[in-house]
């Protein structure tokens, strides 16, 4: 018995911006983006394509797959760092949206790792509850939250939403294990200050906006070893070594930290699928677009065992194991 995927799902906004796009906005080119970070393109929100709108359609999608009807939906979560509103939360407007009225909502951020812990959430929520069915949505519009003039990040990230349907299942599929960490000592590496406080006593020093800052060369020290630590753990945990996983699925983040992970892993570059060409950095909705992209593409079979892996701001980083 176990708590399956019945249903995949994903968004990406319509607008494509590539890499020469951005030769007009920032101080880079073409070249350089792609051989330091192998984006090509990603996609960029526009109007009605808020970060609620593009998870809805996404949830749609996978609850079509699924062939679940939305008042089926026991609970929504959705991991994001870019919701629309501060409140209500991204699942409360996803839950109108696509008329999930029986279900109770809400918003985890775990930043990247985010819908990797809501995964873990929904794991133990059926296993509580045998008859429940959950959506798990990552979704962001992160152009929302960029400093367009520092081409250290902008150039990195992208919007798009990703969804899954979870249920309860008889047989031995599943989901087998995750296992999740964080360590808050390292928040300043990579961190997105909100909205300026109207309490003067409770402003931040040197507050410089409501974007993305990060230290490239620290996150990607840390990110490498952060995510091969939780993926050995997890599969030493389990009794399984790399070479017993079908496809690993792990957050978009750059096509270097995608190398070095996969050499120090030992991993087939074979086995793992990568769409951060086209999609940028996604964050929190990173993984379900890949794993949707993956299973339209019919490169996921039944009794497949799936790795996920992420890493992000907090720092929040883990792996989850998912025998399809």
């Amino acid at each position: 018995m176990g708590i399956v995927v019945l249903g995949t799902g994903s968004c990406l906004p319509k607008r494509v911006m590539t890499n020469v796009d951005l030769e007009s906005i920032v101080d880079t080119n073409d070249e350089w983006i792609r051989s330091r970070t192998g984006i090509e393109s990603r996609h960029i929100g526009g109007k009605d394509e808020q970060t609620f709108k593009l998870a809805a359609k996404a949830s749609l999608k996978a609850l079509e797959s699924a062939g679940v009807a939305a008042d089926e939906i026991g609970l929504i979560v959705v991991g994001t760092i870019s919701s629309h509103m501060q409140m209500p939360s991204t699942a409360c407007f996803v839950q109108n949206e696509i008329g999930a009225n029986k279900a109770f909502a809400y918003d985890l951020n775990a930043a990247c790792s985010g819908f990797l812990y809501g995964l873990d959430l929904a794991h133990k929520y059926i296993l509580a509850d045998h008859g429940m069915k959950i959506l798990v949505i990552g979704a962001e519009t992160l152009s929302s939250r960029l400093d367009w003039n520092d081409r250290n990040t902008c150039i990195l990230f992208g919007d798009g939403a990703g969804a899954v349907v979870l249920g309860y299942s008889e047989d031995d599929r599943g989901i087998v294990g995750t296992n999740l960490l964080s360590d808050g000592s390292l928040w300043e590496l990579l961190h997105m200050h909100g909205p300026e406080s109207a309490n003067p006593e409770l402003k931040v020093e040197g507050y410089s906006g409501a974007f993305i800052r990060m230290e490239g060369r620290e996150v990607f020290k840390h990110a490498v070893r952060a995510m091969e630590d939780s993926v050995t753990t997890l599969l030493a945990r389990e009794g399984l070594t790399i070479d017993d996983v079908s496809l690993v699925i792990p957050h978009q983040a750059n096509i270097r930290i995608l190398n070095k992970l996969i050499d120090r892993l030992k991993v087939s570059q074979d086995k793992v699928f990568i769409n951060v060409s086209k999609c940028g950095n996604t964050s929190a909705a990173s993984i379900p677009i890949a794993l949707d992209d993956a299973n339209r593409q019919g490169l996921i079979a039944k009794d497949d065992l799936i790795l996920f892996c992420s890493f992000g701001g907090g720092f929040t980083w883990g792996a989850a194991l998912i025998k399809w």
